[in-house]
């Protein structure tokens, strides 16, 4: 029989239809907790806490009161939670197994339904509470598909729903489905095709932006039109644009007056995750609001696009350091340094910031590929050398010293072991005592006290050795792991992929040409 602690879980969903607004504790929302609270009271249990989520899907565990919940029951925090129906705890099927039939009964804590008549502490409902976590999953797979429906059926009937406008665009105050014309934003996206077309490269075009400081889109949507926007892709403190943005808006049809809809859509109703949609699938509507750019300058973009990226493909050879070199100082990637005056190929690397954004930003952090080859390779060979020179004396003191503390380890835990038999027995004995009247309740008491805070600190002590012994055996083979990567290039005389691929984690170039290599294997080493 579980205690009368109890707790209110209430939840409004997103597809309920009697909510007020967002962030308000609405009418269904009050409406649970007088409910709850007299049934509460009726049956004699003490409300310690209340639970509320408000907008949230049944579908999933993320709510964050239900986290918090979740975690307070496995404090031991209460005895009972109370819902109004089992569907607003949860309306998926493989959540009402986890935590109904396996978490909460291991927790020792009872869930009741007041509605539906849900209750596990009775196991002759259990079979009825499987059959209306199905058909609340059934509800939510069928209204999933209608939305989903009426979504796409309003698409093609030439209405935006996206929460977020594309940048150069705002949503009509008549008509929050149609595009209107951000004037100012529209200015800047047909400067940016202007400058393409005049010959600029993606990242120039993102540098000259920045020093005419031209706020980036997520920036200038939250700063001046005030929205709660927020790009998952780009970094807080990201204040230039970029190479991508720049790259997203000249091959954004939207700007020719047509909307482009159903990009992306979710793996399936229970899960949140995003899949990208085949070209094939996306809703295109032509000509639903004004365009910005026209249709041949647009065209003329994407034939341009095509030109540069094949001029780029001949000309680029794979590079041993591909994917490892950064700068050590803003952290972005390095890019290629070509020869100039008419020599072909490139002869070195400097820094993406710099070469795209400019002197503000960072310093150029450049270095020949010759020296860095160079650099690299005779770090690597150092490293093999230290390994082999040491690895004689190194390993008869690494095995003499393991095996001593083992030993002592090994014989503390156990001692340990013989000492909580011992205190488990003297534990029983005295309940036997206490049972066959020779102890008194408190002196039972004190002495069970003092048993299990001796099996507690020897449980403690049994912990540490074991973790000490698991440490060893870690840095034994992470030691091995080292010497076995390096000791077959002490005598090598050239640097290839492979070995930056096995051994190399990143490579960093600081601005007076000096290098900083991250192994695999151990902490970084200043070149």
């Amino acid at each position: 029989m579980t205690g009368n602690r109890a707790v209110l879980y209430l939840r409004l969903s997103k597809e309920d239809m009697d909510k007020v607004q967002k962030g308000d504790d609405s009418a269904s929302i009050k409406n649970q907790r007088l409910l709850l609270t007299e049934y509460a009271l009726t049956h004699e249990f003490k409300i310690i806490r209340v639970y509320s989520d408000d907008d949230e899907s049944g579908l999933y565990d993320d709510r964050p009161d239900f986290e918090k919940m979740m975690l307070d029951a496995r404090l031991g925090e209460f005895d009972v939670i109370i819902a109004k129906t089992q569907s607003r705890f949860s309306r998926n099927m493989e959540h009402i197994e986890k935590y109904l039939h396996h978490d909460l009964p291991n927790l020792g804590i009872r869930f009741i339904g007041v509605v539906d008549g849900v209750d596990t502490e009775d196991e002759a409902n259990k079979k009825s509470r499987q059959i209306n976590g199905l058909v609340n999953e059934w509800y939510c797979e069928d209204l999933s598909k209608n939305i989903r429906s009426s979504f796409q059926a309003k698409m093609r009937n030439g209405q935006f729903l996206g929460s977020s406008c594309p940048y150069g665009y705002k949503k009509d105050p008549k008509n929050h489905n149609h595009l209107v014309i951000d004037e100012y934003a529209a200015k800047v996206v047909k400067r940016i095709y202007k400058l393409y077309l005049s010959g600029y490269g993606k990242a120039r075009i993102g540098a000259v932006l920045s020093s005419d400081g031209i706020l980036i889109p997520t920036i200038y949507k939250r700063e001046v039109l005030g929205e709660k926007y927020q790009n998952a892709k780009a970094l807080d403190t990201t204040k230039t644009w970029s190479y991508q943005t720049i790259h997203t808006i000249l091959n954004n049809e939207t700007y020719m007056g047509h909307l482009v809809q159903n990009k992306v859509n979710t793996v399936s109703y229970k899960d949140k995750k995003k899949k990208i949609l085949p070209k094939e699938k996306w809703i295109v509507v032509k000509n639903t609001h004004e365009a910005i750019i026209e249709p041949e300058l647009f065209a003329m973009v994407q034939n341009l696009q095509k030109t540069r990226t094949k001029s780029v493909k001949v000309k680029e050879e794979k590079s041993i350091f591909s994917g490892f070199l950064y700068c050590a100082d803003c952290k972005h990637t390095m890019l290629r340094k070509y020869a100039r005056h008419g020599k072909k190929g490139f002869v070195g690397y400097i820094c993406k910031t710099y070469k795209t954004q400019g002197v503000k930003f960072c310093s150029s952090h450049s270095i020949q590929v010759c020296s860095l080859e160079e650099a690299v390779l005779s770090s690597l060979k150092n490293e093999a050398r230290n390994i082999l020179k040491e690895e004689d004396i190194e390993e008869l003191k690494k095995v003499q010293i393991y095996n001593e503390n083992r030993e002592y380890c090994e014989s503390q835990l156990e001692n340990i072991k013989k000492r909580l038999v011992k205190t488990e027995k003297f534990k029983k004995k005295t309940y036997d005592h206490y049972m066959e009247a020779l102890l008194s309740k408190k002196d039972y008491i004190k002495y069970v006290s003092e048993y299990e805070a001796e099996i507690a600190q020897l449980q403690n002590q049994k912990a540490v050795f074991r973790a000490e012994m698991d440490s060893q055996q870690e840095a034994d083979a992470a030691y091995n792991a080292w010497a076995e990567a390096f000791k077959d290039y002490i005598n090598v005389s050239k640097l290839t992929r492979e070995m930056v691929l096995e051994l190399i984690e990143r490579i960093e170039i600081h601005a007076d040409g000096g290098i900083t290599i991250y192994y695999k294997f151990q902490n970084p080493n200043k070149g």
